[in-house]
């Protein structure tokens, strides 16, 4: 119960980093895993050959992280390349590091990339090398700063900005609004936020391997609590994290007597099918009106 809860909170934070670029600024990225791909292996590489640890890697996780969002975003907006064509981007991007991990001996290659793995009986915070219950509090600690700083920015004059570049890019342009300006702080926020997802990601799973790291897969992984939860909302991709991984991760233990391989993605995509035909807005949203609350105040879309 307790990975299972980890893995909750972790794809909680990593749909609110996400939700930063599609929910708040309107910018479609379904190559998002290549962020924490970047994060997970800057901070690991530090850490294996260099002995860096990874309160120190996390500031270069951050600086690559950003670096690679700032050049996608520059070649999306230099060429106007906006909606599914600059998700494809993203992806080419995802793509294009793949490879060349592979092809890097000093990164593990297609071999992976492996950390020492420690007692886990132990605590070691320095070095992020312990028991899962301390795992836990950190990945606890990194979503619940992640929701305040997205209300905090959400509330803020860059979160109107955002939404009304999200709703009308004509219409916010021609209010005085810099479109590129303020769509390249979305992408830069959330890709640096990503990135430290990725540093957690690779101290708590010791093991890295490209192609499961960037695969597209990964990154629709990392999305779906979001889009589950209620995209452009501040509680949606918590609700979402916390409705999929618990029922995806028991129907895969009930159904492991059965060998079906693939059980988990099926009732994701049956979750998705459902929620885009009847609940488009996401969960939250709905269930915020059954509260009497109203979704607006988290982002929601009237």
């Amino acid at each position: 119960m307790l990975s299972v809860l980890i893995i909750v909170l972790y794809f909680a934070y990593v749909g609110q980093a996400w939700n930063v670029m599609i929910g708040f600024a309107g910018l479609l990225s379904l190559g998002h895993a290549l962020f924490v791909g970047i994060g997970a292996y800057a901070s690991a590489a530090l850490f294996v050959h260099f002995g860096v640890g990874p309160w120190l890697g996390v500031f270069v996780a951050i600086a690559l992280s950003v670096l690679v969002g700032c050049l996608i975003g520059y070649l999306g907006f230099r060429f106007s390349i906006g909606g599914v064509y600059f998700a494809l981007l993203t992806i080419a991007f995802a793509e294009f590091t793949l490879i060349v991990i592979d092809h890097t001996r000093w990164l593990g290659s297609t071999e992976g990339l492996f950390l020492p793995v420690s007692n886990r009986e132990t605590v070691d915070l320095l070095n992020l090398r312990g028991s899962p219950v301390m795992f836990y509090y950190v990945i606890l600690a990194m979503a619940a700063s992640a929701l305040v700083l997205c209300r905090v920015l959400l509330n803020s004059r860059l979160g109107y900005y955002w939404r009304a570049i999200r709703e009308d890019q004509d219409a916010a342009e021609a209010s005085g609004i810099h479109l590129f300006r303020y769509k390249m702080i979305a992408i830069v926020i959330s890709s640096g936020l990503t990135g430290i997802g990725g540093v957690w990601y690779a101290f708590y799973y010791n093991n890295l391997f490209p192609e499961t790291t960037f695969s597209t897969g990964k990154s629709i992984e990392l999305i779906l609590g979001t889009v589950v939860g209620g995209v452009g909302t501040l509680f949606g991709p918590i609700i979402g994290a916390f409705l999929l991984t618990p029922l995806g991760e028991t129907l895969t233990v009930l159904t492991a007597g059965f060998k079906i391989d693939g059980i988990k993605q099926f009732f994701w995509g049956v979750c998705v099918a459902v929620i885009v035909l009847f609940r488009p807005s996401g969960v939250w949203p709905w269930m915020s009106t059954l509260l009497k609350l109203d979704g607006r105040r988290d982002g929601a879309k009237p």
